[in-house]
């Protein structure tokens, strides 16, 4: 049988305080665009759950898709410049 030993703790693990760092928050800021229109999309999805769609909420789901895809092209653009690099 295995015995299992506790390593001691390290002052950077006792540091963490479970908020998000500085780095990060950037990161979601800049994902802000995306994920609002994500939950567009959403919303526009599960408002004809229980119904069939109609023309008018047809052109919602494709202006919402649309607006997904620009926010991913927009966030992809901004990281390749950022980097310097080419997708």
């Amino acid at each position: 049988m295995r015995s299992i030993i506790t390593l001691p703790a390290t002052s950077e693990a006792l540091a963490f305080d479970g908020e998000p760092s500085a780095a990060e928050l950037d990161v979601i800021e800049l994902e802000m665009p995306l994920i609002e229109a994500e939950i567009d999309l959403l919303d526009v999805e599960i408002d004809l759950l229980d119904r069939p769609a109609t023309v008018l909420d047809e052109r919602r789901i494709r202006r919402a898709r649309n607006r997904v895809l620009a926010e991913r092209r927009n966030l992809t653009n901004r990281a390749t410049e950022t980097t310097g690099g080419a997708a």
